[in-house]
């Protein structure tokens, strides 16, 4: 009798070959200082740059502020919700850096009609002082968490696959009895689809990956110890280098839940600049009963893992893994 083989594994969903190799998800994020995030019905292509449903100038504006300006903005799209949202209406969300040191986003949240996008989006970066020009658009919604979870099966396969049922749970499970304190969307990829499926939290700007059921309760009200999730955090998006994450994470699992409260600014101090093997890192921060402190690391690599850039027959290709050789309050 021929043995049965898993129809996962057969498939080469990279997010279980990352898992089943024991990659760490840390440091696998790039910093942002805003994301733009526009409402758009799938079905979505694998470059949502080239939407015909996204105003026709957006993409090329927003394209001349990242490559031309510098500007370190995130594009997203996410899936209509037939609770949250309206017809005839686009929901824009605006999350910005305000401070050099900070502990979450500022949110802004537009509803409006689809000719106005553009033109708030363009006020947004160019003319923020004429922002009350879209006042009657906007949204009380400052007290809201999202949730962002990328179900984007046009770029990976193991995006829809993993993601979609972890989008339900949240949806149908935490959402619904949250009392308004929370909603979860289905977002365009950002990045990481090997650790699927993934996720933002956002206004922290914390993102997350090869989550399981059972991690949604500690993740979602944070009852339980934040050591548990560990392996499934990728990074915080207020940091720029993978060794300030890395040392970040650290922080957290050390100083617990309440560490999401407290602003934090990271330097890299010295770099292994040729090899890329360490780092020397120092995150200030600063608590919210103004208690100031720093942490000093040294990062390191410690090899690699065998993983797959993306699902299917693909060949498998080396990470590099880090572990904190030293990490001490200063």
């Amino acid at each position: 009798m021929a043995q049965q083989t898993d129809p996962l594994v057969e498939r080469c969903f990279c997010s279980v070959v990352s898992k089943a190799n024991g990659e760490d998800p840390i440091g696998s994020v790039s910093q942002h200082d805003h994301y733009i995030i526009v409402e758009v019905p799938t079905p979505w292509p694998r470059d949502i740059t080239t939407l015909t449903r996204l105003p026709p100038e957006l993409i090329p504006f927003l394209r001349s502020l990242i490559l031309d300006q510098g500007m370190k903005i995130r594009p997203l799209i996410i899936v209509p919700d037939q609770e949250y949202s309206v017809a005839d209406n686009v929901r824009v969300f605006h999350y910005y850096r305000a401070e050099e040191a900070f502990a979450v986003y500022q949110k802004e949240e537009f509803l409006l009609p689809e000719i106005e996008v553009f033109p708030l989006i363009q006020t947004v970066f160019t003319h923020p002082a004429q922002l009350p020009r879209f006042e009657a658009y906007r949204q009380d919604t400052a007290h809201i968490r999202e949730l962002f979870v990328c179900t984007h099966g046009s770029v990976d396969a193991a995006c829809a696959v993993f993601g979609y049922p972890l989008y339900r749970t949240l949806r149908n499970e935490y959402t619904a009895t949250s009392q308004g304190a929370l909603r979860t969307w289905r977002v365009s990829h950002f990045g990481g689809h090997r650790f699927a499926p993934t996720l933002i939290d956002l206004p922290e700007g914390r993102f997350w990956g090869h989550l399981e059921p059972e991690h949604l309760d500690t993740l979602v009200y944070r009852t339980g110890s934040v050591e548990s999730l560990r392996l499934c955090y990728r990074g915080w998006t207020g940091l720029a280098s993978p060794y300030e994450q890395i040392t970040e994470r650290e922080m957290l699992m050390r100083e617990g839940w309440e560490w999401i409260h407290s602003h934090k600014r990271g330097q890299l101090l010295d770099a292994d600049g040729e090899a890329n093997q360490w780092g020397h890192v120092r995150i200030d921060f600063t608590t919210p009963e103004g208690c100031i402190g720093a942490y000093e690391a040294m990062v390191e690599v410690v090899g690699t893992v065998q993983t797959l850039g993306e699902s299917g027959p693909c060949e498998l290709r080396e990470e590099p893994q880090y572990r904190v050789n030293w990490l001490r309050r200063v």
